[in-house]
């Protein structure tokens, strides 16, 4: 089938290259010029694991292309996603302006029958206002042509974007238009031939879904760090409780990990949006608002362990940080905790120095050059003249470090492990102090 994506972030290169590689053409847009050149030449904007191999075999076989002539991918595609971004606006409502500026677009060159595919994370009613859009500019040229708008939510995490794009969980497709969906089961044809993955519904239960996904998981995220912090002031291990409840299958183990607070480019957005979403609907959501107070505190809370034990007074102080992305195996820094804990220690009159084995540059990007913040290339770089070490993000990388090389390195021998990554035992044993997230022995006397 031909398909045309409009966006090349990660939902919309992951979902364009997994088409190509199932046999579809796919044309992707961007407005960005210097990335769609950089595309053209195997120059992949984002690191996202398997995702540019498939990338640059799929662009050489001739059913990848990118180019940033909308009225030319309009022509080529059959299916025309729409991929781009719906950041928080000013009231932590999605704003829609650039996936509507799709729609218009679409609208202004559609020369034939086609199905519009709503991928981007869109508040509910988003396909009712996509339709209106394209509808409008058909309209205004004097055009009747046919199309469909479907709501088609991506699913996928970062880090793991192109596995979740090829073996999918699940497929949901909103419309009420038979011809569409049979049209779409066609276009997933070669992603659902193990067993029935395709989820039918309307297009505003389709919206609702994606939203209701993520604050799921973000519930449980902030879920388990409210039960880190109970356990940390009554002297219980957050981690035995963990396998405790997680043994139980209507729980199950997934996203009850504590940690230092979820970041990324969805649940704090997504959960900001759900709330909006339903005051806009004269509901108070009162879980959800606590939900992303809790994420909020817990982005604090290494910062408070590394006060606590250096009596308050953090200035003059080196700390090695490890780990900027929001999370393992992506690059991407948007919401991390590490930005706001580097906040923290700069404005404490701390200096850093901090390794990620992907995040350098995007680093490099939000921060620029200054006196307090010392890019390593490794690991053990940042731990040079560094009174204690916070680990921010769960890399492989950093899960069996040599304990008693961090003792002799750390002037301070400190480890404030913001991700639950070490026993303690372990870490106290080569004569360190450790604070983890809800090790009820992190408030005990030392």
């Amino acid at each position: 089938m031909r398909v045309t994506v409009f966006g090349t972030g990660y939902v919309g290169l992951v979902t364009g290259t997994c088409l190509a590689e199932v046999g579809h053409q796919v044309t992707c847009v961007d407005i960005d010029q210097a990335k769609v050149d950089g595309l053209n030449r195997g120059v992949v904007p984002i690191f996202e694991p398997g995702l540019e191999d498939m990338v640059l075999a799929n662009h050489g076989a001739g059913r990848l292309s990118f180019t940033t002539d909308a009225a030319q991918a309009i022509a080529h595609g059959e299916v025309l996603f729409i991929a781009v971004g719906t950041p928080p606006d000013e009231d932590g409502s999605a704003d829609l302006q650039y996936v509507l500026a799709v729609a218009r677009t679409i609208g202004r060159h559609l020369s034939r029958p086609a199905i519009v595919v709503n991928k981007s994370t869109v508040p509910v009613g988003t396909a009712d206002k996509v339709r209106a859009a394209v509808a409008a500019e058909l309209s205004a040229r004097g055009s009747d042509i046919a199309f469909e708008v479907v709501s088609n939510p991506e699913f996928l995490k970062e880090g793991a974007a192109v596995n979740d794009c090829m073996r999918p969980d699940r497929i949901v497709l909103g419309s009420r238009s038979a011809p569409a969906v049979e049209t779409m089961k066609r276009l997933y044809a070669p992603f659902n031939r193990n067993h029935e993955r395709i989820v039918v519904m309307d297009e505003r239960s389709a919206e609702l879904t994606k939203y209701a996904a993520n604050a799921m998981l973000a519930t449980k995220i902030s879920f388990m760090n409210e039960m880190a912090n109970i356990a940390e002031r009554v002297g219980a291990d957050i981690e035995m409780v963990r396998h405790g409840i997680g043994s139980d299958p209507r729980i199950g183990y997934h996203f009850i990990y504590p940690g230092a607070g979820y970041g990324g480019s969805c649940f704090p957005k997504d959960v900001q949006a759900l709330e909006r979403i339903a005051r806009q609907a004269g509901y108070e959501a009162k879980l959800l608002g606590a939900v992303e107070a809790v994420n909020t505190a817990q982005k604090d809370k290494l910062f408070a362990l590394a006060e606590r034990h250096f009596g308050g007074d953090l200035r003059g102080r080196t700390f090695a940080v490890w780990g900027l992305a929001f999370k393992p195996n992506t690059d991407d820094m948007r919401e991390a905790s590490s930005r706001r804990l580097l906040e923290l220690l700069w404005n404490a009159g701390a200096t850093v120095r901090a390794h990620d084995p992907e995040a350098m540059h995007e680093a490099t990007r939000i921060f620029g050059q200054r006196p307090d913040l010392v890019l390593c290339d490794t690991p053990a770089q940042a731990l040079e003249g560094a009174d204690a070490l916070f680990v921010v993000t769960e890399w492989k990388a950093f899960w069996s470090p040599d304990f008693a090389a961090l003792k002799a390195a750390l002037r301070a021998g400190v480890v404030f492990d913001g991700r639950n990554v070490y026993d303690p035992a372990q870490v106290e044993a080569a004569g360190l102090a450790y604070y983890g997230i809800g090790r009820g022995r992190s408030l005990q006397p030392r």
